[in-house]
């Protein structure tokens, strides 16, 4: 016979995505479970998907309900496309004759029923379904019943040692609507998971939970979003990115563009991600959106995810930059995903990351732009912390990470960042606009590489119909950077325009007339 240290405890599925991997594979079977929060937060939902769980490993299960008929209970079923054939449900609400018999409870029911009727009519039914999985729905109404603090917390307890001695698994839930008093519940119970709405100023609801308590497992701490959707809850588990680490090649993720790539010292290092700066319209997006194509080109899967422009307008400035991306698209080489920061919480965000990563097997990421991102958070602090944890794994992972970050104001040395996130990154390109004989123009340059040799030169950035082209070094100027430079050499190194014969023909007439008449 085994000893209690030798004895293996197999976790039972909680049904939720995401959860099981938050409580290490599951619940510890035959124990009582607190499922904590306000209304509308899905706990419902959740306790519905573990009997769900259960009926599809072939286990009795039991929904026992005080607080919403079984009428209601199959609405929301069906709401997810479940049919709940196989959960046995177990309705105390007043009866249609409450209304019109005077010997019977009032429309109160079961708040001014005696505690211990409820109690034997519950007993009754477990007997009679044998159920390895119970939801109890709801504390709240069990509380009013019991009317003294003592009483409730002796009948939990007996709830509690009476179904361990049935080997039952049990998921009580409790809304808080019927006053104070969970902190002598959760020294009962064996777990406790908390779920919480956070209203934002705009956009939709933000929803996360917490395992506050397991005894026994080495779970997940922290916060981590969830949604309520078509099917039930959808969780995403807090990112760590040390548990996840992959082999790769450090052959570099070249642009296209040679005279780029030489200012990168050959291109962009796998397993590194690179921070692209610069006021709006410098040419932050266009750089990474070429970087996703030459990806695509070489037969890797790329990863396009913006937060700030629409789908017709990206695919319509790479159209007028010749890239020809819709065949890298229709191939499934290149996926141009179009976010809604409103409507995304921070960890659904990452898990789609992920998902493009471990499931498509992505090799290059941009994320365009960290503007955006921040929208989609409810803080700074927690943007930094977010950020870290994501480029920790992409870099794991083998990744050539790519962040677009747009910068307040346009010339000068009063530019600013929303939150600076350089520490974080393997590489900065920072772009600039610049003044040369009242004529706006751009530049390029590498401020920071942390693996491998690079230019510190600054270039000429060129951004024209049908081109993208990277000039010479701007050795003939000084304080470009400021955006308003001093000429200092004999022949310039700045990029010319293609201009047509019929425009230079015009010039040069112009040009002749003008001297002629000064003559």
């Amino acid at each position: 016979m085994a000893t209690l240290s030798q004895e293996t405890i197999h976790p039972i599925s909680i049904g939720v995505p995401g959860l099981d991997d938050i409580l290490s594979g599951g619940l510890p079977p035959s124990h009582l479970y607190l499922i904590d929060g306000d209304p509308g937060t899905g706990k419902t939902t959740l306790g519905i998907q573990f009997l769900l769980a259960g009926v599809e490993e072939g286990e009795r299960v039991l929904y026992i309900t005080l607080s919403e008929s079984e009428r209601e209970l199959r609405q929301v079923a069906l709401s997810h496309g479940w049919r709940l054939g196989g959960i046995d449900i177990f309705e105390l609400l007043p009866m249609e004759e409450s209304l019109k018999t005077e010997e019977q409870y009032t429309v109160l029911y079961p708040g001014e029923v005696e505690l211990s009727a409820t109690i034997k009519a519950i007993l009754l039914r477990v007997e009679q379904v044998q159920p390895k999985r119970v939801v109890f729905d709801s504390l709240s109404e069990l509380r009013l019943l019991a009317r003294e603090p003592l009483r409730f917390r002796r009948q939990l307890l007996a709830l509690k040692q009476y179904f361990a001695g049935r080997d039952c698994t049990v998921l009580v839930l409790d809304d808080h609507t019927a006053g104070e008093g969970e902190g002598d519940i959760q020294s009962i119970v064996h777990g406790v998971v908390r779920l919480e709405n956070l209203a934002r100023d705009y956009g939709t609801k933000r929803r996360r939970m917490e395992v506050v308590k397991l005894r026994g497992v080495q779970f997940r701490e922290g916060y981590h979003d969830y949604n309520i959707r078509t099917g039930g809850l959808e969780v995403y588990p807090r990112l760590i990115a040390t548990e996840h680490r992959a082999r790769f090649d450090q052959k570099p993720a070249t642009s296209g563009i040679p005279e780029l790539d030489s200012l990168l010292g050959g291109g962009l290092n796998k397993g590194t991600n690179t921070l692209l700066m610069g006021p709006a319209g410098a040419g932050k997006s266009t750089i990474g959106l070429q970087y996703a194509a030459a990806a695509a080109r070489r037969g890797e899967y790329a990863y396009y995810v913006t937060f700030d422009e629409t789908f017709s307008t990206l695919l319509e400035r790479a159209a007028g930059l010749e890239m020809n991306i819709e065949p890298l698209m229709e191939s499934g080489l290149l996926n141009l995903s179009v976010i809604d920061p409103a409507e995304l919480s921070p960890g659904h965000f990452i898990a789609r990351v992920r998902e493009e990563v471990e499931g498509n097997r992505a090799r290059l990421v941009v994320i365009d732009s960290l503007n955006g991102f921040l929208a989609a958070m409810p803080g700074e602090d927690y943007l930094t912390i977010q950020l870290h944890e994501l480029l920790a794994y992409l870099n794991n992972q083998g990744v050539v990470s790519i962040l677009v970050m747009a910068q307040y104001g346009i010339l000068g040395q009063g530019m600013s960042s929303p939150v600076d996130v350089s520490y974080l990154s393997d590489t900065i390109l920072l772009l600039r606009y610049f003044e040369n004989r009242g004529e706006v123009r751009q530049a390029i340059s590498v401020v920071k590489r942390r693996s491998g040799r690079h230019e510190r030169t600054i270039r000429e950035l060129q951004l024209g119909p049908g081109t993208i082209r990277v000039g010479r070094p701007l050795t003939e100027f000084q304080g470009v950077l400021t955006g308003v430079p001093n000429y200092v050499g004999k022949t310039t190194p700045l990029l010319e325009e293609t201009i047509s014969e019929e425009t230079i023909l015009e010039e040069t007439i112009l040009e002749e007339t003008i001297n002629g008449s000064e003559r």
